[in-house]
Formats: structure tokens, sequence, C-alpha cells
């Protein structure tokens, strides 16, 4: 596969044909040698195609050249290409330009683009705009996106803990992470433990990484499996959540080993994790 890639590189070096060069930059992309697909990508765009534009900006984005994929996304916007606003905004997210990421979310969505505008009401939420956000949700999933769907019976679920949702978050969890552990909550709390569990370890070999960690906890509290615990919160912040490292600790000092936890709740607070942050600076007080 790289030779051939390697071999079209050299051939297409001395060609001019958009087309050509855009078909090899995906395929240099898709193989994760962004700056080869780049070099496609901007000569392409120097020839005038507009998606070239928008690969460009992918293929700088990847490489963390947040403000040149910017420049990239603006030029295939101003040439027609509708597909550049959310690309754009997450970006410019990255970039911590939230008011103009939102406006590219807002032009996503103006273009027809539900995914651009889920990416708004994200945002949105996390900005606190709470009800805002699930209008703007609700607009996405009424318009057909099972996604949408999800994360609004997710929203709702948080707000209330309303067991109706039952249905909504059943439909959702192939669809949105939160969903699956939002129904194992529910199915706790109504009694059916074992269900649950089943839920949580289905999302969780699907490598879903907010399973994790009320896996671990259903086999401490339900089952007083402290074994399939601690291997379920290690594999948590293994797979990147953070918030396993308090969950992990506390088990660790109930255990007696009072070094492993302290470690735990230090890693914890390191990663951002208020909790273990408090935790810690209890500890050293006492």
């Amino acid at each position: 596969m790289t030779e051939d890639l390697d071999r079209r590189l050299r051939r297409l070096r001395a060609s001019g044909d958009p087309d050509a060069l855009i078909d090899l930059g995906c395929d240099l992309a898709d193989a994760g040698r962004h700056a080869d697909a780049e070099e496609c990508f901007r000569r392409a765009a120097d020839a005038g195609d507009t998606v070239a534009s928008f690969n460009l900006g992918n293929a700088l984005a990847a490489q963390g050249r947040w403000a040149e994929a910017v420049d990239a996304y603006e030029v295939a916007l101003a040439a027609g290409e509708p597909d550049a606003w959310r690309n754009l905004g997450l970006v410019l997210e990255d970039l911590g330009d939230l008011a103009g990421a939102m406006r590219a979310y807002r032009g996503a969505v103006d273009a027809g683009d539900l995914e651009g505008g889920l990416q708004l009401a994200f945002l949105l939420r996390e900005q606190g705009e709470r009800e805002e956000a699930l209008a703007v949700a609700e607009e996405i999933a009424a318009a057909g996106d099972a996604e949408a769907a999800a994360v609004v019976a997710c929203w709702r679920f948080c707000a209330t803990l309303d067991p109706a949702l039952e249905d909504d978050l059943r439909a959702g969890a192939a669809h949105f992470p939160a969903a699956r552990t939002d129904l194992a909550h529910l199915l706790r709390e109504s009694g059916r433990g074992a269900e649950a569990r089943s839920v949580l370890e289905r999302g969780a070999k699907l490598g879903e990484q907010v399973s994790w960690l009320p896996l671990g906890n259903l086999y401490r509290e339900d089952l007083g499996d402290d074994e399939a615990a601690e291997e379920a919160f290690r594999a948590g912040i293994a797979a990147g959540d953070v918030y396993c490292h308090q969950n992990l600790a506390v088990l660790l000092a109930d255990r007696g080993d009072l070094d492993g936890a302290v470690e735990q709740f230090r890693l914890g607070a390191e990663a951002g994790d208020q909790l273990a942050a408090q935790t810690l600076r209890s500890l050293d007080m006492g």
C-alpha cells in the first residue's frame, strides 16, 4: 500500500490534474500521511478546485496547524463549499474562538448540516446555555438525526431522571454512548442490576469510554467484586477517563494500599478532576 502511494505521488508531482491529486490526497490522509496529502490538496487548490481547499483545511488541521486550516476553510466557503462550516467551527473551538465557532456551526445549520447543528448544541451546553442547547438538539432530532434524538433523551434524563425516558434511551444507546450509561443508571435504580451490568459491559466491549466508570461502580457496589471493579477503573483510565483515578484511589485506600491511593488521587488531580484534587489536599492537611 505504501509503495503504491509513493509511486502515485511521484507520478502526480509532474501532473496538474486536480481530480487525481484529490483522490491521492484522500488516500494519503487515510494512511495518516497528512503532510503528503497537504501537498496534493494544495496543488489542486492552486488550480482552483474548491473541494481541494476544504480537504487542505482538513490536512492542515490534522497536523495541528489551526490558523492555516481556518484560512483554507474560509477559502472553501467563499468558493461555495458549505461542508467547510462544521470543520471550521471545530478548528475555531480548538483555537478558543468560541464565538467564531458558534457562527460557523450556525452556518452549518443554515446549510442543512445536521451534524454541524449538533456541534452547536454541544457548544451551547458547554457555555451554560442549556435551554437553547436542548432546543437546537430537538430541532436536529426532529429532522431525523438519530444521534441528536439520543442526545435529547440524555439531556432530558439528566434534568429529570424520568423513568418514562427508558425507551428513548434504549433507542439512543447505539448512537450516543451516554445514552447507554444513562439507561444503565435507570435500570440499576429500578432494581434491574443484572440488565444494567449487561448494558455497561456491552458499552465497554464496544470501546465506549464512558461505560467503564459506572461499570466499575456496579461491580463494587452491587456485586462486591473489587477485583473486577479495579480492572474496570484501570481500563477506564487507559481509555482516557480521568475520573476513574478517584474511584480507583478510594478502592485502593479501602484495601489498605495508601501509597497507591495517593498516587491515583494525584494523577486524577493533575488531569483536572476537582474531587481528586480536593481529596488530595485534605490528605496533605491531615
